[in-house]
């Protein structure tokens, strides 16, 4: 079913028929505001790597969701880049923030028994590195990455294993993203798609048009469409 689109922070949520047992969270953009950790630490690889010149950092936050070797090649960089990125992303991750209302919201899907999995396209150890420096990590019952399925997102590969992970069919679950890979990852398996606008993506328009089911405005809107799940 096509869930209503939340125009209005102050909008209501119409709450759907279907119970949503699940919720899988992409990271950065969604749970965590990392641009500024990315964008320092792409340009000290860029630096390091291809040489003087400005990093092209927002032709590289189009393409967020993806796994950073697929990135590098769409823009034609050297792979070699990973390792300092990876680096500087560990050295600076005391710099990432969680969202406001996150931690509400993650607390209150707790309460209500319903089951969360992050599907990110980082690497899966610093995935878990990160939420666990910031006393999230206990929240999700799995945290999966991109090097942890056979093909990353926009495939819908990653979604499926959390799904797996989980024990919840598709029409159980609902995906909060905030990229068009997002989108096209949960379509393809199976799974409604909400598009979060709390950190305002690199193209707005290119994300509505994506087709999520359902856009929110802030983290509280998501809970209109999770009620409380019977403890299994």
């Amino acid at each position: 079913m096509a869930f209503p689109i939340v125009e209005r922070p102050d909008a209501e949520v119409e709450t759907p028929a279907t119970v949503r047992h699940a919720v899988v969270f992409d990271l950065d953009g969604v749970i965590v505001d990392s641009f500024a950790v990315m964008s320092e630490a792409f340009a000290i690889a860029y630096a390091e790597v291809v040489g003087d010149g400005p990093a092209p950092f927002e032709e590289y936050r189009r393409h967020l969701g993806r796994y950073f070797p697929d990135i590098m090649r769409i823009m034609n960089l050297p792979l070699a880049m990973q390792e300092p990125f990876v680096r500087e992303s560990y050295r600076l991750a005391d710099q990432v923030h969680v969202f406001d209302g996150i931690v509400e919201l993650l607390l209150t899907l707790r309460v209500r028994n319903v089951r969360l999995a992050v599907a990110t396209g980082k690497s899966g150890p610093r995935a878990r590195s990160l939420l666990d420096r910031l006393g999230l990590l206990p929240f999700f019952a799995h945290v999966i990455g991109s090097d942890e399925v056979a093909q990353p997102k926009p495939a819908p590969d990653i979604v499926r294993h959390a799904l797996d992970l989980l024990d919840v069919p598709p029409e159980a679950a609902i995906m909060v993203g905030d990229a068009p890979t997002d989108v096209a990852s949960a379509r393809g398996a199976g799974v409604a798609s909400a598009a979060a606008l709390w950190a305002p993506p690199y193209d707005v328009g290119e994300l509505l048009a994506a087709g999520p089911d359902v856009v929110l405005r802030r983290p509280v809107d998501l809970l209109a469409l999770c009620p409380a799940v019977p403890a299994r």
